[in-house]
């Protein structure tokens, strides 16, 4: 099998593309696409809890707690203690913060309208319904469950 006939070759690609895209832009506003995407997910009013960051993006918690250092010192965030959760810290925008949000907000609203401008709404729908399909595959943990790895044949072997 070829790279690009396979499902997870055409997703890295795109993601990539995606990604340096997306960095591109985010250059140009002093920020990166990662620090974007944790913008987006951080609510306005009432902050959002740090814990409940990494999993809404798929990040390891490792590379949020750097990603928040960088984000706290470039001015964007601060934390404060939970007022019902004295355990938890949640995390506030700044208003530069709020200003390089909307940036991201409109980037990423930029991206899909441009998309959705060129790809009929068919062919999107079944897009997504295959990449919920594949997410679904592989957080149920059973795309290998039956699956035996095979020796590989060697030369000796083979006579």
């Amino acid at each position: 099998m070829k790279p690009e006939e396979t499902v997870d070759y055409n997703i890295k690609v795109a993601w990539h593309a995606i990604s340096r895209m997306y960095n591109t832009q985010a250059a140009q506003n002093d920020i990166t696409t990662s620090i974007g995407f944790v913008l987006l997910n951080i609510d306005q009013e009432k902050g959002t809890p740090a814990t409940k960051i990494a999993p809404l993006l798929g990040l390891e918690t490792r590379s949020l707690t750097r990603i928040l250092r960088s984000m706290e010192e470039k001015g964007l965030i601060y934390k404060q203690g939970d007022s019902v959760d004295k355990r938890s810290v949640r995390i506030f925008l700044t208003p530069l913060g709020l200003e390089k949000k909307e940036v991201s907000r409109q980037t990423v609203r930029h991206f899909n309208l441009k998309i959705r401008e060129k790809i009929p709404q068919n062919q999107l729908e079944v897009f997504f319904k295959v990449a919920a399909q594949i997410t679904g595959m592989i957080e149920g943990k059973t795309l290998f469950e039956d699956f035996v790895l095979k020796p590989l044949r060697t030369e000796s072997a083979a006579s």
